[in-house]
């Protein structure tokens, strides 16, 4: 496809034969030739391929297979040494993604990553072996694909790393020749065309000649380092390979395919730059994600390789301090922080150092990489312990110079440096090469034999634009940030840091948020101590820190304000001044739950700063109870970002749900959970909220009890999960939403295959709703729990349901609470359970089951081989019923949890079952409350207890025991070593009981928590427990409150915990 690779071998041949220019072999002139070539570069037909690659065209030595493998392979030679150097590529894999987002185009790479702590957006992922190849087999392969990444990502790194496995034949096999290009090598260029490109860039391609290759990759490596802004919109076309064009427009028509229309275009890019490229044009886009926490140590390993324990150490202090460790996601952040880490740990803390140590904020950490490149700087100039501030006057012209051009590069948008750049801003090029430019630029030749610089890290321009600000600040006379000099006077310090700040909140790419960070870091009382005598004078911070505090809060006070990205940026700036005034008083109104009187911007600010900075926040962004609507409204650019989102009890209406359904729509949502329960939403705003999950693809679970959607919400919603893939769990618990809704619903589970967890208690659904529902879980088979208590489902919901469990094998948890459900629906139930094989957990509490109906479950029980959990309370079981479930539970082996509260059990049942638990190897907890077993009971469960060694919760409250029963449970915990819960409340055990319960707590190590609450223990009976607590290692909960012990008796308990069982908490 290259010009210079037929022209060079055409003139060659013509020497070497002595033919007249233009007469080529075989008839063919070297003109058409070339113009055959054109002809295919600029997209038009096969006929030049033809002109070219024909046998009876071209010599041999031209043509030949052995000639194009040399030159290949001359060519891979060529880039494995180019590709050479740099970090150590990452394994793994891309993001892939639709288009970038909002947060993406218009904020500052920092605050991407803070805004989303971290996080990546829902997506697939691509391997590097398959990034250029169609995702299936009706697909084609993307012409245009576009890597995004934030600074320091490792793009050019990835760059890198393809070309060098391409080069070994390793990746990209489906491309006969990869042409990697940077930014940074075609800003040296003003005008170019395609033939020049190639000519100037690959010139070892065009030695021999090269045939037109059938597939090619051109690689551009670092769009947001082009010099120009890509203009598409009036960018005028150009099809002709041999005009010379500017760059920009020349790299816009290859994107648009108007030159090298049959390559295959990879670029990278800053997320802001790639917005350039119109969406249109872009057939694939990818994105490079952060450092996961085991990359972190990788890093940290490779940084580190003779110091074992050196990774471990700087993992934990950067784990210190949440913020910072969140960066350390992004590669060339971890490795400068790492390396600030292993200095201080190599070369220990000098006695003033200890105080600063470690760093808490971004100003503060770049502080001391500051002063470890000084002190590099001196151990090169040969003093083994220089001293900072003596290095520092040797290298304050250097820094000045180098920071000056950092500010107005920054201003600029420029971010790579040329030597006429460097002598512009009169940077020495000698000193270029010592030790502390080292730490800051990145010096690297060119393909066009010239010398490009650039900064390590974007943060380390931002850093010095700022240092080199603060202290022209303070002598300038005229606006810093006009490009000409000249301005309307500014005098004094204060007024250049206001310019700075409106300057950074106008800017709408965020460029210049962490210039002002540091800006304002530099006023700071421990910046100034790290930096006194090199970069800043000591004490200078003093008269203007106050003031610039001031100054800062009151842009948060403007008309007009909003908790957006330029306001959280103000309080990451207070934080850099280290005024947390603001940021503490609203934590303290978060932590409490009173969000009543957070109303102005400041305060919504501060919250939306929280939000991103909070460890609790971080887990899940509870703001219930009372927030008002306008507040939540200022906060949504963050919330977004939000994993778990809980807006309880907040009156809430439907116009708040759609602001909550446009956010759940943005193709940025990161949400995962929300909780909307007890507010005041209608199907109105149900269908707010049903239309964002036609496109969100973020939200798993969504709660909406306690509301009143009605049946038309329900169908709102259920229209919506006939489209959604990604929602798991739905509560409507107590919406009214009837026979109908539960339809709606029951025609949603017909066809969807992802949503697991349903809840529908309390909404009047009757046996007709129940009918619905049974008939699509015959065919679902993803619903994995549904909550369908306090209906009314009654005996022929029940049947319908049972008729549906026979032919479900994916359901494991079914709740009929409250549901009117007599014998005759257990009876169906118990016949299903004999079929089913999947139902882990059924609940039938708070119906009318009698001894018919536990007969009936007793047989089901024999046969069922899955059940783990079955809850009865509240039933009308009496002692035969429970007789018969225990004679069945001696031969279960799958029931793991049994409840039998409330069911007018005594004595006769609770021998049935001690002797069932004496067979049983499989409960682990029975629950017998409220029922009057009394003493005779409790002595037949406590026999049992001393065989017994796999139950660990027994539940005895209110069960008429009294001081016998409780010696017979104290001696079977003696010997008991599986027991871990015993709750004895609401008995009377007295002191009698209490002293065999503590004489057994003398040598029992199993049991953790003991509920003795309203036992009329009076003070006897906590000097019992003291004494025993003083011996007992095991317990971590007591129960005693309501038992009269006095004064005294809570300080001998008191005294007894914190002598001997400091883990244990008491109850009194």
């Amino acid at each position: 496809m290259f010009l210079v690779a037929t022209l060079d071998p055409m003139k060659k041949q013509e020497s070497r034969t002595g033919r007249e220019p233009g007469q080529g072999p075989g008839g063919s002139s070297p003109a058409e030739q070339v113009k055959a070539l054109v002809d295919l570069l600029a997209g038009r037909g096969s006929q030049g391929v033809q002109a070219l690659q024909g046998p009876s065209k071209m010599p041999d030595s031209l043509m030949g297979p052995h000639g194009k493998e040399s030159r290949l392979r001359r060519h891979r030679e060529a880039l494995l040494s180019r590709a050479s150097g740099g970090p150590p590529p990452r394994p793994g894999s891309l993001l892939l993604v639709e288009g970038l987002t909002d947060l993406q185009l218009r904020e500052h790479d920092f605050a991407q990553v803070e805004a989303t702590r971290g996080a990546q957006r829902p997506a697939r992922t691509i391997s590097l072996d398959r990034l250029f190849l169609p995702l299936s087999r009706v697909s084609i392969p993307p012409r245009v694909s576009i890597t995004v990444g934030v600074a320091g990502a490792g793009k050019t790194t990835l760059v890198r790393h393809f070309v060098h496995l391409w080069a070994g034949g390793q990746v990209g096999k489906e491309f006969s020749l990869v042409l990697p290009l940077a930014f940074r090598d075609l800003n040296t260029h003003e005008k170019l065309s395609v033939d020049r490109l190639i000519r100037t860039t690959f010139p070892h391609i065009g030695e021999r000649g090269l045939a037109v290759s059938a597939s090619i990759l051109l690689i551009l490596d670092g769009l947001d380092e082009c010099k120009t802004p890509l203009d598409f919109s009036n960018t005028a076309a150009c099809t002709d390979p041999r005009r010379e064009v500017p760059v920009d427009h020349l790299i816009t028509n290859i994107i648009r395919g108007n030159l090298f229309p049959q390559v295959s275009i990879w670029i990278t890019s800053r997320p802001g730059a790639a917005g350039q490229v119109p969406g249109g044009l872009v057939d694939r886009m990818t994105e490079i994600r952060g450092f996961s926490q085991e990359e972190v140590r990788e890093c940290l390993e490779q940084m580190s390789p003779g110091d074992q324990s050196l990774p471990g150490w700087a993992l934990s202090q950067m784990q210190n301090d949440p913020a910072l460790y969140l960066m350390c996601t992004v590669p060339a952040f971890c490795r400068l922080t790492g390396t600030v880490l292993g200095h201080v740990r190599c070369r220990g803390l000098a006695s003033q150092e200890v105080a600063l140590w470690p760093p808490r904020t971004l100003c503060e950490l770049y502080a001391w990489y500051f002063r470890m490149a000084l002190g590099k700087e001196g151990q090169e100039k040969g003093k083994t312990s220089p001293r900072i501030e003596q290095v520092a006057q040797g290298s304050r012209k250097l820094v000045g110079s180098l920071g000056r051009l950092a500010f107005h590069g920054l201003v600029r948008r420029k971010y790579v440096f040329y030597e006429q750049d460097m002598k512009a801003f009169g940077v020495d090029l000698i000193l270029l090469q010592g030790a502390l430019c080292a730490c800051f630029l990145r010096r690297e030749e060119t393909l066009a034999t010239s010398v490009a610089y650039c900064f390590v890290h974007l943060s380390l321009q931002e850093f010095l634009a700022a240092a080199y600000y603060h202290g022209a600040a303070r002598r300038a006379i005229f606006d810093l940030f006009t490009e000409s000099g000249v301005s309307w006077p500014r005098l004094g310090f204060l007024t250049h840091f206001r310019g700075a700040t409106q300057r950074a909140m106008q800017a709408e790419d965020g460029r210049l948020d962490v210039f002002l960070r540091f800006l304002s870091g530099f006023l700071s009382p421990r910046v100034n101590a790290l930096l006194a005598g090199s970069l800043l004078t000591p004490g200078e911070h003093e008269g203007s820190r106050a003031q610039a505090a001031e100054l800062l809060q009151g842009c948060l006070l403007t008309p007009g304000a909003t908790a957006g990205a330029q306001a959280v940026n103000i309080l990451r700036c207070l934080h850099e001044l280290q005024c947390p005034e603001l940021a503490r008083g609203v934590q303290e109104a978060l932590e409490s739950g009173d969000l009543a009187g957070l109303s102005s911007p400041a305060h919504c600010a501060a919250l939306a700063y929280l939000l991103q900075v909070s460890d609790a926040c971080a887990k899940e962004a509870d703001l219930s109870p009372g927030l008002s609507q306008s507040v939540l409204q200022s906060l949504l650019p963050q919330l977004l970002y939000c994993q778990s989102l809980r807006l309880d009890t907040n009156q809430f209406q439907d116009p708040v749900m759609e602001l909550l359904g446009s956010m759940l729509s943005g193709k940025d949502c990161c949400i995962e959970k929300m909780s909307l329960a007890e507010n005041q939403i209608s199907h109105k705003g149900a269908k707010a909220l049903a239309r964002s999950l036609l496109v969100n693809r973020s939200l798993t679970a969504l709660d909406l009890h306690s509301n009143s959607i009605g049946p038309q919400g329900a169908k709102a919603l259920a229209d919506a999960l006939k489209i959604n893939r990604t929602l798991i769990s739905l509560s409507l618990q107590s919406n009214m939403i009837g026979d109908d809704g539960a339809r709606f619903m029951a025609e949603a589970l017909a066809s969807n295959r992802t949503l697991s967890v349903l809840h529908l208690q309390n909404n009047t659904i009757g046996p007709t709703g129940a009918q619905r529902m049974a008939d699509a879980l015959k065919q679902n088979r993803t619903l994995k729990e549904l909550m369908f208590s306090s209906n009314s489902i009654g005996d022929g919901g029940a049947k319908a349901l049972a008729e549906a469990l026979k032919v479900n094998q994916g359901l494991e948890s079914l709740d009929l609470q409250s549901n009117s459900i007599s014998d005759a629906g257990v009876a169906a139930l118990t016949g299903a359970l004999c079929a089913n094989c999947t139902l882990l957990h059924l609940s039938l509490r708070e119906n009318s089951i009698s001894v018919e109906g536990a007969q009936a479950l007793a047989h089901a029980l024999c046969t069922n081989s899955t059940l783990e959990n079955l809850d009865l309370t509240a039933n009308l079981l009496h002692d035969q019923g429970a007789q018969a479930i225990a004679a069945a539970m001696g031969g279960n082996r799958t029931l793991r949890s049994l409840h039998l509260q409330w069911n007018f059990i005594q004595a006769g049942a609770a021998r049935a079952l001690g002797r069932a638990l004496q067979l049983n190897r499989s409960l682990t907890s029975l629950d017998l409350q409220e029922n009057n077993l009394g003493d005779e009971g409790a002595s037949a469960v406590a026999g049992a207890l001393k065989v017994n060694t796999v139950l660990t919760a027994l539940y005895l409250q209110v069960a008429s025991i009294g001081a016998q029963g409780a010696q017979a449970l104290g001696e079977a915990l003696a010997v008991n070593t599986t027991l871990q819960v015993l709750d004895l409340r609401g008995n009377a055990i007295g002191v009698d009981g209490a002293k065999a319960l503590a004489k057994a707590l003398k040598v029992n190590a199993s049991l953790r928590r003991l509920n003795l609450q309203e036992n009329a223990l009076g003070v006897d009976g906590a000097i019992c427990m003291a004494t025993a607590l003083s011996e007992n290692c095991g317990l971590r909960h007591i129960n005693i409150q309501g038992n009269h012990i006095g004064e005294s008796g809570a300080r001998m308990i008191s005294e007894a915990i914190k002598m001997n069982a400091p883990t244990c908490t008491v109850d009194m």
